[in-house]
């Protein structure tokens, strides 16, 4: 029982000490340049606490405003990394075990690929990180449109994730990852594909990607999804409650010897029977 006591105690005060330098670090990777970034020079134009501020509404804007400038903000302040060219630890894909260690043993030994290359579903983790995918750039601009209460839906196509937010009775379809604002609603474009690859083109985007999102259209395969927690349901919630185990796991180790000494004494003195 000692041994127990002690490995546990042990266990608890390094889980702990590890949150603790988790706190000191920043989830911002290092080596995001030009060389590694897929819209080059013009990716990655906001600093993390540029992303952040930006990210707020400000007093004067509409929904609409807000909603069209925030598509703009997440593009230019999430880095749109060739991630299939480097492990995912090197930009913080898989979470760092000071950051959450939960979330780094799934993404290590769990086998889900989700978990390898991980989507942050927390607004402020995800901008922390400042590195992800569509869906990334989606859920954020999703989760922040919820939080003030502007309706919007998660729009899925083979290859490509959206936004699409109904204003006033209005749909317009937004495009967080690319940083386009897309003049009319899905439902348009599936009516006619060429006219979504146009907008594109007129955004500056012509041979750079835009190619799958036209594609995903044309195929007519769209799912429409009620924000991050009805996108990813499970993951939206263990994501919530590992933030709140990593510290209570190490604090109930620290804490277990105690309880098992005091029992011990109890029983010795003949209370506990």
């Amino acid at each position: 029982m000692r041994l127990f006591s002690a490995v546990s105690f042990l266990v608890g005060l390094t889980l702990f000490g590890l949150n603790l330098y988790g706190l000191t670090k920043s989830l911002r990777p290092e080596g995001l340049n030009p060389e590694v970034l897929r819209f080059s020079q013009n990716d990655l134009t906001l600093s993390k606490n540029e992303f952040f501020s930006n990210s707020l509404r400000l007093n004067s804007e509409s929904d609409y405003e807000y909603a069209t400038r925030l598509t703009y903000v997440i593009s230019n302040g999430m880095a749109h990394v060739h991630w299939e060219r480097f492990e995912p630890s090197v930009f913080h894909q898989t979470v760092p075990v000071w950051e959450n260690f939960i979330l780094f043993l799934m993404g290590k030994y769990s086998g889900i690929p989700e978990f390898e290359r991980y989507h942050f579903t927390i607004p402020e983790k995800s901008i922390e990180r400042g590195v992800g995918l569509c869906g990334d750039a989606s859920m954020l601009l999703s989760e922040l449109l919820n939080r003030e209460e502007i309706e919007n839906s998660i729009i899925t196509i083979p290859g490509h994730v959206m936004v699409q937010v109904t204003i006033d009775g209005n749909k317009t379809l937004l495009d967080p990852d690319f940083g386009v604002v897309l003049q009319q609603d899905v439902e348009s474009y599936l009516a006619d594909p060429n006219l979504l690859e146009t907008e594109y083109n007129l955004s500056g985007f012509k041979g750079n990607g835009e190619k799958v999102v036209s594609k995903g259209i044309q195929s007519g395969k769209v799912e429409f999804w009620a924000g991050t927690k009805h996108f990813v349901t499970k993951k939206y919630y263990f994501e919530r409650v590992s933030y709140f185990l990593i510290w209570l796991i190490p604090i109930f180790l620290l804490l277990l010897p105690l309880f098992i000494k005091i029992r011990q004494k109890r029983k010795h003195e003949g209370l506990i029977k």
